[in-house]
């Protein structure tokens, strides 16, 4: 790191020396660009709680770090790294909810994966380098194309189209061997009426903890057309990524003398070590394609229409150690010294899916009203199927990429929404909101789980048909108090189906229900010379909300289950107040509660030999209990300098205590954290070159030991293993360790 820095304060001076400092560039966008219409976007009018973040904001930071880091900033939102690093496999939450609850559009085309509803950002690397601007809705927020949101949603819009013709080269180097490269050029308006620009980027990092790599490549085009009132673009992103494996946690002890530990790939013999698999990786390519329409028929009307298509493959392999051979449709291994019915052997499940549909949104403003009728149709299918790839010391005879079990899951979802802002009187609106949701899910073919319980014995076979039908009202107050003072008041509710894991790791024969969200929210906002402000109550009160208890199915795998009653509540606070031109300094900060209502969670016994004993489990009625990964309080600070061409960016997160699971004990707990991160540059002219910008980025400052993920893993303890005696709980939980302190170097020219 001290080589890192070194090289950074080294050019910075050396470049400095003969340069003009200037202004950070921004690239001028064609005005007609702006007839874009996206239904699903709240505005100053729309009484729900929502932050904007500039592509100018997003590019201050962007040195190589996923999207979620990037909005670290946002109230009530917390991020994770597997790697430990911010690259490879990262995610998010927004009040507490994981990313399967928070809904993800590009352009208002979802992004969230039909299938699992999460968002794997390793997809689509750099891609905050193509984005214009975010809107994170937290929330029920507004109706929205793709997954319910029941946490919050994400909705991001690509780069607009450069008037003038440009060109961009930035790079980053830092600790962990963590790099960037990224070139984007534009033609700028040619002919009055097209306009052609593309991006290409590559990621690569060692990551923080052991064997944690990534090597990550992603492209961005787009091709426009405009004319008076009318813009049509085709545009174009993705992305391949290989990353190794660092999806398991580690156990407090190693916390403490070997946090860098990955135990994904151990390849074991007799109980021990003896070496790592070499390809226990992700390899996973992912193509977006957007072709969309918008039209501005007069000063009243505007339409967007948007056709799209995503193709994935992929696939992951892992080493897996003594495996029952027959789970896989394998024969034994016949030795001299007898038939052994377990071997190590890889692995390799692979999807292969399509996703594709339509959206559109006809936005009517007049001068009491303004409406949108919207919606979409899409159509998603995935094709899942393992193969085994190697199998130690084998005897019989191995096809190549010999398959174990295919699935097929099938998915449409088709939506459509009315919404509108009513002036009824002068600064005082209604909103209401009205949305239909069709699903239509199914799934056939074989998991790749074994089943023990049937008989014959055999893999688990999959056979999901099931609809559903929600319809999602909303509704809320606006009212402008003056120029200064605005407050909003709003009801909404929200439902979601289940995801495949739901299902595919639930009981074989009982199958999991919808959840229902009802929202209330309450919200002020100030707004006078350099300072602002602005509190928004919630309370989220959940129906058959989906969660881990312990519970397992008839193969001895952790499920979640439908608990009744739960519910958030809080309040978001946000401040911000600028001394002068160049120094401001905001906050926000979260305090919260999240509560599950008589919870009832479910352990096996730690001394289980059988599967029988383990289905045997032990209830514990917990009572009101918080949720898991719901922490309640979060603080976040951003104090930004911009002066004469020097940039400097000091982070701060405070994040309270997270529980791993709905028992709420410290023990299986993520400890409170408190850390900072400084983001240093320099922008300035030299001849023959538009600005260039040199600067470091520190990430954990103060070198701060924190953990912001990982799993509980509690059982029941029996003293003298009689169950008529009193249990005590044992925990063995694991964690996902981030790095301390880190930096990175970058430097960018634009001509």
């Amino acid at each position: 790191m001290k080589k890192t820095l070194l090289m950074v304060a080294t050019t910075m001076a050396t470049l400095a020396a003969a340069a003009q400092p200037a202004a950070v560039d921004t690239v001028p966008s064609i005005a007609l660009s702006e007839v874009e219409v996206l239904g699903t976007r709240a505005s100053e009018n729309t009484p729900v709680a929502f932050t904007n973040i500039t592509g100018k904001q997003l590019a201050a930071e962007n040195h190589g770090l996923d999207i979620p880091f990037l909005l670290t900033m946002t109230p009530s939102v917390i991020t994770t790294s597997d790697a430990g690093a911010g690259v490879g496999y990262t995610s998010m939450r927004v009040r507490g909810t994981d990313a399967t609850r928070i809904n993800i559009t590009v352009n208002d085309i979802p992004l969230n994966d039909a299938e699992s509803h999460s968002i794997y950002w390793v997809n689509t690397p750099d891609f905050a380098s193509s984005v214009r601007d975010v809107q994170v809705q937290r929330g029920a927020g507004t109706s929205t194309n793709g997954s319910g949101a029941f946490g919050g949603s994400v909705n991001m819009r690509t780069q607009s189209f450069s008037r003038d013709a440009y060109a961009e080269v930035s790079g980053s180097y830092g600790s962990f061997n963590t790099n960037k490269e990224t070139l984007r050029v534009g033609s700028g308006l040619m002919g009055e009426h097209w306009a052609v620009e593309a991006r290409l980027s590559h990621v690569s990092s060692d990551g923080y903890r052991d064997r944690a790599s990534s090597e990550l490549i992603s492209y961005f085009g787009q091709l426009g057309y405009f004319n008076a009132g009318t813009s049509l673009r085709f545009i174009t992103f993705g992305g391949k990524e290989d990353t190794y494996h660092a999806w398991d946690g580690i156990s407090r002890d190693d916390l403490k003398n070997n946090r860098t530990y990955n135990p994904n790939g151990e390849i074991k013999h007799d109980g021990k070590v003896t070496g790592f698999y070499k390809d226990q990786k992700d390899i996973y390519r992912q193509i977006h394609y957007q072709l969309i329409w918008n039209q501005t028929f007069n000063p009243l009307w505007k339409l967007n229409v948007a056709l799209h298509y995503t193709d994935g493959f992929g696939y992951y392999q892992e080493y897996k150690n003594a495996r029952t051979l027959k789970e896989y449709g394998l024969e034994p291994v016949v030795t001299a010294d007898g038939i052994n019915k377990k071997a190590s052997l890889v692995r390799k499940k692979c999807v292969d899916s399509g996703f594709g549909g339509g959206v559109f949104s006809l936005q009517y403003s007049g001068e009491r009203l303004a409406a949108t009728l919207g919606g979409g149709i899409n159509r998603y299918s995935n094709d899942h199927y393992g193969q085994v790839i190697w199998v130690e010391n084998y005897t019989s005879t191995l096809a190549p990429d010999h398959e174990y079990y295919r699935n097929n899951g099938r998915k449409t979802d088709f939506n459509i929404y009315i919404k509108g802002n009513y002036m009824i009187t002068a600064g005082l609106s209604a909103y209401a909101d009205l949305q239909y949701r069709y699903i239509g899910y199914r799934i056939t073919g074989n998991n790749d789980k074994w089943d023990w319980t049937a008989d014959p014995e055999r893999l688990q076979a999959l056979n999901i048909d099931e609809p559903f039908n929600f319809f999602n009202p909303k509704a809320g107050l606006n009212w402008q108090i003056n120029a200064k003072n605005r407050a909003y008041a709003s009801f909404a509710v929200a439902q979601k189906e289940p995801t495949r894991n739901n299902y595919t790791d639930g009981l074989f024969l009982q199958h999991p229900t919808s959840e229902k969200l009802y929202d209330w929210e309450l919200g002020y906002e100030f707004r006078s010379g350099n300072f602002a402000a602005g509190a928004n109550f919630y309370y989220m009160n959940y129906k058959d909300q989906l969660v881990l208890n312990g519970k397992i199915n008839e193969i001895g795998e952790l499920m979640a289950e439908n608990v009744p009653n739960s519910y958030r509540m809080g309040v978001e606070l946000v401040a911000g107040y600028r001394f002068t031109d160049w120094l401001r300094w905001d906050v926000n900060a979260t305090f919260s509660r999240n509560r599950i209502k008589d919870y009832v969670g479910y352990v096996s016994d730690y001394d289980a030999d059988t599967w029988e004993e383990m289905w045997t489990q032990t209830a514990i009625q917990a009572g009101n209990t918080t949720i898991a990964f719901s922490p309640s309080v979060t603080v976040g600070s951003l104090i930004a300098l911009d002066y004469k061409g020097f940039s400097a960016l000091l982070q701060s997160q405070y994040v309270s205590r997270q529980y791993l699971d709905n028992f709420q004990r410290k023990e299986d707990s993520l400890d409170p954290y408190f850390v900072n991160n400084l983001d240093l540059g320099y922008t300035f002219k030299l001849p023959h070159i538009r600005s260039i910008t040199v600067g470091a980025a520190i990430y954990n400052l103060f070198n701060v030991k924190y953990e912001t993920n990982g799993y509980s893993m509690t059982s029941a303890m029996y003293p003298d293993g009689s169950k008529e005696n009193k249990y005590s709980l044992y925990s063995d939980p694991r964690f996902y360790p981030m790095a301390g302190i880190n930096a990175l170097g970058h430097i960018t020219f634009r001509f």
